[in-house]
């Protein structure tokens, strides 16, 4: 169905007449000029992403309901990363025209997922015409109480440096995804290179073979086999929530935390910088998942490099008193892993490599401005 035949609020009114809201806090969600909220005992954790067509994800590869999920996941993961609670979330998108409504459709499938998966009320949004493809904007509403709330400026000497899950797989599902349009591409570029010749050559039964092998290019399969965690991972993030939950359950309270969306150098920096703070953290402890180095070994890049600066983990980076030491042990086998400790700022952010050698950490993540 095409998006002009149900017009803006028509668009909005079918991609939301189902929700309801779940939270005590949603006294009004969609339906007027403003979704009214009430949070009388808490801190309210206001976030807001944009993801970009062309920037921040290619619908060559990815698909409008992995968009839809993952779009929403990056936002409330920056909730979970000040140790709150997602609550609600609102939704701006910025359509061009030759997405359909089923795609649009799709989208708010995947979305709804994962707001469901943590109990997020949708309250509100925005739609618009684009006509540089497609922009989305999402607002993730959270609460904590005060004494709660962590930031990334906590951080103290002799603070364990802790991070949770996996790093650099999502990297290398990129890798793997551009490759293999690569690949796509390439093949389609030569095939229209033939036809060209044939059509000059007047050789139309040439031309007319190489027009249904150039359909057969239509049913082009990637090669992903063995490699679907790296895919998941890059295509389908899991805000770490579980993990927030966790550390609740052993009494273990951050002292500075973040999501880790530009890279693990990038991150670590960022609470050095503001916790005003070293680091020093052992390559032989981040931990990467065996789909992640066989993908490094075949690219013939560092593994160690793609873990620390690839991004797009959304895992949590955070620092622990090393008191917790015995409890966060504990917890190894549930994905927590230590990985190095705070030292004083002069020192500054280094990385002790497996043979024991010193790296100063530099930002190498992602930067959408950078040129």
């Amino acid at each position: 169905m095409e998006i002009a035949k149900l017009g803006e609020f028509g668009l909005i009114d079918h991609l939301t007449k189902d929700i309801k809201p779940v939270n005590e806090s949603t006294l009004y969600g969609v339906g007027d000029d403003c979704a009214v909220l009430h949070y009388p005992e808490s801190e309210v954790l206001v976030t807001t992403d944009m993801l970009m067509e062309g920037i921040h994800f290619d619908l060559t590869y990815i698909t409008m309901q992995e968009l839809g999920y993952k779009a929403a996941m990056v936002n409330i993961s920056d909730i979970f990363a000040m140790n709150g609670t997602p609550r609600q979330m609102t939704v701006s998108l910025a359509i061009g025209k030759r997405l359909k409504v089923e795609d649009i459709e799709a989208f708010y499938d995947g979305l709804r997922k994962a707001c469901e998966k943590w109990s997020v009320d949708v309250v509100g949004g925005d739609t618009t015409a684009s006509y540089t493809g497609l922009a989305i904007s999402i607002t993730c509403i959270g609460e904590a109480k005060k004494e709660d709330i962590v930031y990334r400026n906590g951080a103290n000497e002799t603070d364990l440096v802790c991070v949770t899950g996996d790093l650099g797989a999502a990297y290398m599902g990129l890798q793997l995804l551009e490759r293999e349009k690569s690949v796509f591409y390439q093949q389609v570029d030569a095939m229209n290179k033939k036809l060209q010749e044939a059509h000059k050559a007047g050789n139309a039964k040439l031309v007319e073979h190489l027009q249904q092998e150039a359909r057969k290019l239509n049913d082009f399969q990637p090669d992903f086999a063995g490699k679907e965690y790296l895919l998941q991972r890059q295509l389908k993030p899991e805000a770490r929530g579980d993990v927030i939950n966790l550390l609740r359950e052993n009494n273990i309270h951050p002292t500075a935390m973040m999501d880790i969306s530009d890279g693990l150098s990038s991150e670590l920096l960022h609470i050095c910088k503001q916790s005003h703070c070293g680091c020093r953290v052992y390559e032989k402890n981040i931990p990467i998942d065996y789909q992640t180095a066989v993908m490094a070994e075949e690219l013939n890049m560092n593994v160690t490099t793609c873990a620390m600066n690839g991004g797009d983990d959304y895992e949590l980076l955070f620092t622990c008193p090393i008191g917790d030491h015995d409890k966060l042990d504990a917890l190894e086998s549930k994905g927590i892993k230590q990985i190095g400790y705070i030292t004083k700022e002069e020192l500054g952010a280094r990385l002790i490599s497996r043979d024991n050698k010193e790296f100063d950490i530099t930002a190498q993540g992602w930067n959408a401005l950078k040129e």
